[in-house]
């Protein structure tokens, strides 16, 4: 019998479980009413007397072995049990699901990213600005017809009189160049992105509130060439080392020449299809060199400085890198169509 007790000890000792469910055979086995442990105690009463002390120790030694065997199993099971029910706090409650990144702000950093990587640094300013920095600053004529009711959102305006002071919402992110370039000495090398506002009937094609990024690069000896290759590079890294540009004569009343930019179709590749108009041509943006009079009146002297600037409409952008033909998508937040952006 010592002998048996012996092997018993050894197999308890050395016994390796899966699962809760094994781990109950086992105690069934070993130490239920019918099980080898009891055995032991039934096969008791035939041992001889002297060796009755020294038997009964073995099997109480046994069996205060396998109750504590079998309760360090139990426990580890409970311990990963309780783990893997435990509540991740980290984790969004269901049954929401997790957002995305909105496809105008992956556009609007990856613009950011690519001018970040030729010198351009970010600047930005605010929603709400005064006629000063948003108009005056920028050759705007009193009766220029960006000034009238009709295309600007006026805070405060004084009845009759074009003054100065009028407080409105920014009609472009130029006000921040303004602010850039009377509180920095060139060389300044600017981008400006943000949130801009016009007075539009809202419609697949245009809309009240919208994104821009503008750029600004002022130097000595800043000509019309260095402004092209920069958005020819622009270009490029934007829509594919294949795409094309070529500047058409245009007027804004800050740069002079100014110029807006087609680029290739990117997705006829300039033959001509419906997207394009059969043209195989897209605008993408406006620009030009600085007006000598904004330059002045920021305290720059133009005589001794040159620049360029451009702006480019992310919702535009966004429009042709993932062909959203209707504006209103982007600030509508239907989630069918947020989803659509989650591996970008």
């Amino acid at each position: 019998m010592k002998e048996r007790i012996q092997e018993l000890i050894s197999q308890i000792q050395n016994l390796e479980v899966n699962s809760a469910e094994e781990l109950e055979n086992l105690r069934i086995k070993y130490l239920s009413k019918k099980g080898e442990i009891s055995a032991l105690f039934g096969e008791f009463r035939n041992v001889a007397p002297e060796d009755k002390k020294e038997i009964g120790v073995c099997i109480n030694q046994l069996k205060e072995q396998a109750l504590l065997k079998f309760q360090q199993l139990k426990e580890q099971f409970d311990a990963a049990k309780e783990l893997a029910e435990r509540e991740d706090l980290t984790r969004t409650p269901d049954p929401t699901a997790l957002g995305t990144r909105h496809p105008l702000s992956l556009v609007k950093e990856e613009i950011i990213d690519i001018f970040s990587r030729i010198g351009f640094t970010v600047e930005e300013g605010p929603e709400v600005e005064d006629d000063r920095h948003v108009f005056g600053m920028l050759n705007f004529a009193p009766e220029h017809p960006a000034r009238d009711m009709q295309d600007t959102f006026f805070v405060e305006k004084q009845e009759g009189v074009q003054s100065p002071d009028d407080i409105l919402l920014r009609t472009h992110t130029s006000s921040v160049q303004t602010r850039v370039m009377t509180t920095q000495q060139p060389p300044i090398r600017v981008l400006c992105p943000g949130r801009v506002y016009r007075n539009e009937a809202i419609s697949a094609r245009a809309h009240c509130f919208f994104h821009q990024v503008e750029g600004l690069y002022i130097d000595k000896n800043v000509s019309f060439a260095d402004l092209r290759q920069t958005l020819l590079y622009f270009a490029k890294e934007m829509f594919g080392a294949d795409t094309k540009i070529r500047l058409r004569p245009s007027y804004f009343p800050f740069t002079e020449p100014s110029a807006e930019m087609d680029i290739s179709c990117n997705i006829c590749g300039g033959k001509g299809c419906g997207f394009c108009k059969q043209t195989g041509w897209v605008e993408i943006l406006g620009c030009g060199m600085v007006d000598p009079n904004v330059l002045e009146s920021c305290g720059i002297d133009s005589k001794q400085y040159t620049g360029y600037a451009f702006g480019m409409g992310v919702e535009r952008i966004t429009n042709l890198k993932y062909r959203v033909k209707d504006l209103r998508l982007f600030s509508e937040n239907d989630v069918r169509f947020l989803q659509q952006f989650e591996s970008c």
